[in-house]
């Protein structure tokens, strides 16, 4: 097993960043042009706890070595089940996902947090176990799993930026959301 994890700060605050985490696959993001769909298979709030439960699947355009597209069988999509939590009493974004596709093949077990560090910058933690669960020998289960975690610090770059540009582009729509109702209330009032 081989694992993957990563930390970063943004300076936006929690609510911009929970907020702007459901855009995250939008055309505002050109580095997660791989996405090719995101489905929410179900929501739910808990009464009790506030809690929004949400469980999507994001089917992703592969980009894996040849050498390991041809492991695994050559497709060239994949399938991903993402389950977030959104705690909004703690200030807390969980989210838990794993590799549908092959499966039986290689396990890939995402946790992403975000947490406010301060009221404008927020916490984003990322970790990532990752089992090559092929048969056979030790150094091609190691092969497997080191072109993984790779793939993984390659994508937590192009990540970040991505989330930046919709962090970024959001907080512009909302600023000029409120001053467009601003102007309307004050066209009201004359």
């Amino acid at each position: 097993m081989k694992v993957f994890s990563n930390e970063e700060t943004f300076d936006y605050s929690w609510e911009e960043v929970s907020t702007a985490n459901w855009r995250k696959y939008c055309p505002w993001n050109e580095k997660s042009t791989h996405v090719i769909a995101v489905d929410t298979i179900s929501r739910h709030v808990d009464p009790q706890t506030g809690v929004l439960r949400t469980e999507r699947l994001i089917t992703c355009k592969q980009s894996a070595p040849k050498w390991l597209a041809s492991l695994m069988g050559g497709t060239d999509t994949s399938h991903v089940f993402e389950t977030s939590y959104v705690d909004p009493a703690s200030k807390k974004v969980t989210m838990v996902s794993s590799n549908l596709t092959f499966a039986n093949i290689l396990s890939v077990r995402e946790t992403v947090v975000y947490q406010p560090i301060s009221a404008t910058q927020t916490l984003f933690k990322q970790d990532a176990q990752i089992v090559a669960l092929c048969g056979g020998w030790q150094k091609v289960k190691n092969a497997v799993e080191e072109a993984t975690v790779t793939r993984f610090s390659e994508n937590a770059r192009k990540g970040k930026e991505g989330f930046e540009a919709v962090l970024e582009m959001s907080r512009r729509v909302f600023r000029e959301e409120r001053q467009r109702l601003q102007m309307e209330a004050e066209k009201m009032a004359l």
